[in-house]
């Protein structure tokens, strides 16, 4: 059975080792070093998440039929627990006021967790950054967030859509 040594100082080679060894050595080491960061990067890309909301009325009944209309749409890309939205709004009866991030299910209103930026205008962008706890990141995964559009006429919300995870484009 052979025994192996490693090396600290790859320029000097073993005295029991010709010098060829050291060369083949640190092409060894330069190779596996690649491979790292070839992997790291691929691990990277692997961690972004696309996620795309289509902005509709609130539910709405008679009374708030002259106030509330307007469509938009978001997408949001979340890269570790950061979250990264950006959209469009319009047909707004008033100037939007504010847009928020909330937590709720599908159709059911939920609590406000982070404030996003917006035209003040009945069309215009929807824009923010969020730094989600990982307990959050699962609640976005499990399609529980939502974007929702306040406005003037409409201060109990006027636009609202759930962040839902996009379809993959197949090559």
């Amino acid at each position: 059975m052979q025994r192996c040594r490693a090396t600290v100082n790859l320029n000097v080679a073993p005295v029991d080792r010709p010098a060829k060894t050291a060369v083949i050595n640190r092409q060894t080491v330069a190779s596996g070093v690649l491979l790292v960061i070839a992997l790291s990067a691929v691990t990277h890309a692997q961690t972004t998440t696309s996620f795309k909301a289509r902005l509709s009325t609130v539910p709405i009944d008679v009374a708030m039929q002259s106030v509330i209309a307007g469509r938009g749409s978001a997408t949001a890309s979340l890269d570790g627990t950061t979250l990264t939205i950006t959209g469009t709004f319009d047909g707004l009866r008033s100037p939007a006021t504010v847009a928020r991030l909330h937590r709720g299910f599908r159709g059911v209103r939920g609590p406000a967790f982070a404030d996003l930026k917006i035209s003040n205008a009945t069309s215009g962008t929807i824009t923010g950054t969020v730094q989600l706890t990982p307990a959050q990141v699962g609640e976005l995964r499990k399609s529980l967030f939502y974007i929702q559009v306040h406005s003037e006429k409409a201060p109990d919300g006027n636009l609202w859509g759930w962040l839902l995870p996009a379809e993959e484009k197949r090559k």
